[in-house]
């Protein structure tokens, strides 16, 4: 049975409505001063996002891991990454967000483009990626009957650009699968459900055998090592993000018995949830 996760979700941050438009661009300004510059943790599940800031300086959350976004940096979120963000007053830049339809839709996507695109991607733009943002951003203000045609295609070189920034800072790109991408989709939808590799192989139309290798060779990981960790990667969101009881959270995961869940979640992550719970409030000065 599904149930609903208390980290909020929306489409645009404090919107529950359906996307404005067939990309979306504004500045930092428009949206963080209405929230006293402190924008909460939260995710979007079908929307990436790039921050770039021209001045001014963020504190940053992402998954739990604080960091510094200084004048001139640049921040890209995949789809269902928790980020929040502290920016100092009168800090200026621009927001950039895609659908997950515009993601998909850049082609040819080679299992490296679509792992890199799947991770979170910082680093300093060069100035041709600069040029691009302000195309985007002046070209979202237009109108015309081609308008949406410009700014896909304004979209997928921004995207081709964070895609090489990303194979940059991480210094090599890794070799994946075009599965792989489905596999996670299936994961996230069912985090809930208890699936077994079983399960995701007969919907993903392969073998339980295929999968493993799919996950060994993309991954490192067997397929059944490789689904636990994507659920205490959400165990540890919820633990870190909300106040639900250790229980409640490994109920939200699929586990009925709590003993049992905090057994797995100190196996696969080297603490209890408890104590992972309580390093988190303690690094980031949210204990009471």
């Amino acid at each position: 049975m599904k149930r609903q996760t208390p980290i909020p979700v929306f489409t645009l941050f404090g919107e529950h409505s359906g996307f404005p438009d067939v990309v979306h661009s504004e500045r930092i300004h428009a949206r963080a001063h209405l929230h006293d510059w402190v924008i909460s943790p939260h995710r979007h599940d079908q929307m990436a996002q790039i921050f770039h800031i021209e001045k001014g300086a963020a504190q940053t959350q992402v998954d739990g891991h604080p960091s510094v976004l200084k004048s001139g940096d640049l921040l890209y979120i995949p789809p269902r990454i928790v980020h929040g963000f502290a920016f100092e007053r009168g800090t200026e830049g621009t927001v950039l967000s895609f659908p997950l339809p515009v993601i998909t839709a850049l082609t040819p996507q080679p299992p490296a483009l679509t792992q890199i695109l799947s991770n979170v991607v910082a680093g300093t733009p060069p100035d041709a990626l600069v040029q691009l943002f302000a195309q985007l951003c002046a070209g979202f203000e237009t109108t015309g009957t081609f308008r949406t045609q410009r700014l896909i295609g304004l979209s997928h070189a921004i995207l081709g650009h964070i895609a090489e920034l990303g194979a940059q800072s991480s210094g090599a790109i890794t070799g994946g699968h075009h599965m792989l991408e489905r596999f996670d989709q299936f994961i996230a939808a069912h985090l809930a459900d208890n699936w077994r590799p079983k399960d995701f192989a007969d919907a993903l139309s392969i073998t339980t055998g295929h999968l493993g290798r799919i996950c060994r060779e993309t991954t490192g990981m067997s397929a059944s090592t490789y689904i636990e960790t994507a659920v205490m990667t959400e165990a540890s969101r919820l633990l870190a993000f909300t106040r639900l009881s250790v229980a409640e959270v490994g109920y939200r995961l699929g586990y009925a018995d709590p003993p049992y869940f905090s057994r797995r979640f100190r196996t696969a992550c080297g603490v209890t949830p408890t104590a992972y719970r309580a390093r988190f409030l303690t690094d980031t000065g949210q204990a009471d």
